[in-house]
């Protein structure tokens, strides 16, 4: 799995999008590696139009009709969205609101990524089964220097905890990822893929550098 998180860059917008969208759609089929972008959530609808496959950077518990303001998981799939992020380190959320999101996510089909901090963190939302538990220090977050290779401790702490947990969820890692070496030494310490932002949606050609980690994750 290749999660792209554009955030709020300013950069995710525009032609720049369009690339990331047709990159993650072409890596997809080229590579057998399932790839999701998680645009800006003003974008989301417009991007499931585009043929890649999306994820909202964030979801509610809050239910469709009277919930203004709220990111409805019924409504973010009638609008084409596959999954989403949930308790990132820059959007935390109550672990009550984490349960309820990942039931509600399966309920409709849908893929639940939980982030985490720690290892110790990480098993306690595999507890929650989601399909994914992202481990993201976020003192690396944005910060040019890959978990992988800067902590790679961390990577398998947390892999051996989701396996302790007893669940279905799989590990995916984060936090200064940009390159092929540091998707594929990710997937060697027990990852089961990766989720980037800034070294994709930053880069000069975002198009090759998605291509680079699709392809080390598919070797």
């Amino acid at each position: 799995m290749l999660i792209i998180n554009c955030k709020n860059y300013t950069e995710a917008s525009g032609r720049k999008l369009l690339s990331v969208l047709r990159a993650a759609a072409s890596a997809q089929r080229k590579y057998g590696v399932s790839v999701a972008v998680a645009p800006p959530m003003p974008l989301v609808a417009s991007c499931t139009r585009r043929g890649a496959r999306v994820f909202a950077q964030h979801v509610d518990c809050a239910k469709p009709g009277s919930s203004t303001g709220h990111a409805v998981p019924e409504i973010l799939r009638a609008c084409g969205v596959s999954g989403s992020l949930i308790n990132h380190s820059e959007n935390r959320v109550p672990a009550r609101t984490i349960s309820c999101s990942v039931e509600r996510l399966r309920s409709l089909g849908m893929t639940s990524v939980v982030c985490a901090r720690t290892p110790r963190e990480a098993r306690a939302m595999a507890r929650l089964d989601p399909d994914y538990v992202a481990i993201e220090p976020p003192d690396l977050i944005g910060s040019g220097r890959a978990v992988s290779q800067e902590r790679p401790a961390v990577i398998k702490d947390a892999a051996r905890a989701i396996a302790s947990a007893g669940t279905r969820s799989m590990l995916l890692c984060g936090a200064g990822i940009a390159s092929g070496k540091d998707a594929r030494l990710a997937g060697e310490l027990g990852s089961s893929g990766v989720l980037v932002a800034s070294g994709v949606i930053k880069a000069a050609s975002p198009a090759r550098v998605v291509s680079e980690l699709a392809a080390a994750l598919a070797r």
